[in-house]
């Protein structure tokens, strides 16, 4: 029985098995094997195939974000709209083949969007390509999944379950769980709150599933078995994602407005060139980007070449952008913006900058 087998038989337990008390523990080692078969499943082959055209691309930018969808969605003709590069679009499917990248200028940042080949059902078990667009996908910032505003919430589900058993978890954060293996002493568990979903004896049921029989495990929040095992296994991507619902010229403004209300959801019509600027504006809260400009002494700042960092980036970060030599050379910098209490305030390494502040970096 291979290993494709071995998940679809696991997966038809899973679906058939009641939800309840008595079942909980089964349920939790049929999560655990079915995360093992899936890890197994993304290994690379050991046999040495002869070397393919190459897939991903070198990142470049200050940011990436993926473009992820099934075929004809209209990935292509938002990636020549938004860009200067022209990715081919044609109105049947599967035209894309192969990764391309272009670069969307926003705010003095540069933005990597990488157009991948459609998804289609069974991407995860590598039809279609799909293991290779699913790897890409891995690497980015933000996923902005495509979707076709016409099919309904079909596409949706089917993508999410697509990246959810490939490790990639969408707008969701790192469950607050501290989980260590040691030599020995056996399994020390351990929560800070009151456990629902998790007892301490299913805990050890998925670890020794694992072959882990001496750890330390502590709860911090009320976390489901499936995050435990995500915890365990400790591949896993969490990263944020845009729904965008492309093709909104062909439904009804009902339809439109119950799509733009839901999370994480825009509307668009590549066509008709609808709401391009406001996707512009929640890819830009999404990413999480900060602009810094820097400042002489007894000169006006540069408002032309900002520094582009992630939120929370400290004065420190900012040093190493410029040269990597400034904060060994460091005395203190002069910060003006909404970071400081009044402007200018004298500041050191780890002041936490905002967006738009100005800095003047004083050497030793």
């Amino acid at each position: 029985m291979g290993i494709l087998e071995k998940i679809s038989e696991i997966e038809k337990e899973i679906a058939r098995t009641q939800k309840n008390k008595a079942t909980e523990y089964h349920l939790g080692l049929l999560k655990a094997k079915l995360a093992k078969y899936r890890a197994q499943l993304l290994e690379p082959s050991k046999s040495a195939s002869s070397k393919g055209e190459g897939f991903d691309v070198m990142k470049s930018g200050d940011a990436r974000v993926a473009l992820i969808g099934f075929p004809s969605v209209g990935k292509s003709t938002f990636l020549s709209l938004m860009t200067s590069t022209a990715s081919e679009a044609a109105s049947y499917e599967f035209t894309t083949l192969t990764c391309i990248p272009g670069v969307i200028e926003y705010k003095g940042a540069n933005i990597q969007l990488l157009d991948l080949p459609g998804i289609i059902e069974g991407a995860a078990q590598g039809k279609g390509r799909g293991r290779q667009v699913i790897a890409v996908a891995r690497t980015a910032d933000v996923v902005i999944m495509m979707l076709d505003a016409t099919k309904g919430e079909v596409q949706r589900s089917l993508l999410e379950k697509e990246l959810e058993s490939v490790g990639i978890r969408l707008n969701k954060h790192r469950p607050n769980i501290y989980f260590k293996p040691k030599k020995g002493g056996g399994i020390s568990f351990n929560s800070t709150v009151t456990l629902t979903q998790c007892s301490e004896k299913l805990v050890q049921l998925i670890l020794h599933e694992y072959k882990i029989f001496n750890a330390e495990v502590l709860f911090r929040e009320d976390c489901s078995p499936d995050e435990f095992i995500d915890v365990i296994v400790g591949n896993r991507v969490y990263m944020p994602c845009l729904y965008v619902y492309n093709k909104i010229d062909q439904i009804s403004m009902e339809e439109v407005d119950r799509l733009a209300r839901k999370p994480n959801s825009v509307v668009i019509s590549c066509g008709m060139k609808l709401n391009l600027d406001y996707l512009l504006e929640m890819l830009w809260e999404y990413l999480a980007l900060t602009c810094i400009y820097t400042k002489k002494r007894g000169q006006r700042p540069d408002f032309t070449d900002a520094i582009i960092l992630r939120k929370g980036a400290s004065v420190e970060h900012v040093c190493h952008r410029i040269h990597r030599s400034l904060a060994s050379q460091f005395k203190y910098a002069l910060v003006w913006g909404t970071s400081t209490k009044y402007s200018p305030q004298r500041v050191g390494l780890t002041h936490t900058m905002e967006h738009e502040d100005v800095i003047q970096i004083v050497k030793k």
